[in-house]
């Protein structure tokens, strides 16, 4: 393994999670790789030194950038990899290859599953550019990008079946104001990361139809064992479903304002059509894409019983169902 100060890391993605992970990792890296298509948004960081359109109060030293639009140019300068591009447009970015990634570390920032190939994201680079899974390893927790941008305390969780590697990595995003804890459960936070962001939806819904807080704390209790019921389907292993990156991040997801598949889920709540809430709020709502994947992954398994939760999102987003009539439906399978 190489030194602390050896690494070169790259960040790949030009939204607000890809901004919040570059300034963590200025705080201990002297150069860092950033990739985003945005030609536009490169010239501006480098002239006014700031992300015109994602968390635009965060000043970088524009010295420490390495900013390119050309995505192999970025992964051939760096040793260790770090994806913020939203699921739905991975594939498409990655087509773009003509480098091996056989010889990166890659860490996933993306909280969704690839459509194209229905898996999580390091599954997906293990299965379709032979990244052994010692080398892929997930950043998740309970940390929203815009509080990253105010210096706000949060956590993150590091994970990687190498410790060596999740150490590194978490050493990297350490400041005072991150702390970084390590676990070697890759597929489970991963899977946690996805679903959180569906439950947040169905808060959401639930606030804009007006149910009030008693029936919020029962949806998310309900959740977090469902996420539980789910992940142990998928991917049984020995983990405490309480910890942060798990419950944590499902919380925060689940009422922060800064939650944009909250924000969504209320939207629809209020009436609006999927299509006229993606457009109003000019932002990905990963949620949205991990719905119908995560609905076809649990009805491969025919335990689509076991996850009301997700089978109300799923008949709303895609099944153009009411749903304040899913939702009266959904309050009768819930304790």
């Amino acid at each position: 393994m190489l030194m602390k100060n050896d690494i070169n890391f790259a960040v790949l993605g030009g939204g607000s999670w890809a901004t919040a992970i570059v300034k963590m990792l200025t705080e201990n890296a002297d150069i860092v790789q950033w990739y985003m298509r945005n030609t536009d948004a490169i010239d501006h960081i480098k002239n006014h030194r700031h992300n015109p359109k994602y968390l635009s109060s965060v000043e970088f030293k524009t010295e420490q950038l390495k900013l390119t639009d050309d995505i192999n140019t970025a992964i051939s300068n760096a040793d260790v990899l770090i994806f913020a591009i939203p699921s739905a447009f991975l594939n498409s970015e990655l087509k773009q290859l003509t480098v091996s990634l056989k010889d990166k570390i890659i860490f996933s920032a993306i909280k969704g599953i690839v459509p194209e190939s229905g898996l999580i994201v390091g599954e997906h680079f293990n299965e379709h550019y032979q990244v052994p899974f010692e080398n892929i390893g997930v950043i998740t927790g309970p940390c929203h990008a815009e509080e990253v941008a105010l210096e706000r305390l949060s956590y993150l969780t590091i994970a990687c079946a190498d410790t060596e590697k999740a150490e590194l990595v978490a050493k990297h995003l350490s400041s005072d104001y991150i702390k970084t804890k390590i676990s070697d459960d890759i597929i489970g936070t991963e899977y946690a990361a996805m679903l959180k962001n569906i439950y947040a939806i169905a808060a959401g819904i639930a606030h804009g139809l007006g149910y009030g807080d008693n029936f919020q704390s029962v949806l998310m209790s309900n959740a977090i064992r469902e996420m539980k019921r789910f992940i142990k389907q998928v991917h049984k292993m020995k983990r405490n479903i309480n910890n942060s990156a798990y419950l944590g991040d499902l919380l925060v997801t689940g009422y922060s304002i800064f939650s944009r598949n909250r924000m969504f889920g209320n939207m629809i709540g209020k009436g609006y059509t999927v299509k006229s809430a993606m457009m109003e709020m000019k932002m990905v709502a990963e949620g949205y894409y991990a719905t119908k994947s995560a609905y076809l992954i649990i009805t491969k398994h025919k335990k689509e019983s076991k996850t009301p939760i997700l089978n109300a999102v799923y008949d709303v987003l895609y099944e153009d169902k009411n749903p304040k009539r899913v939702f009266k439906e959904l309050t009768d399978k819930l304790d």
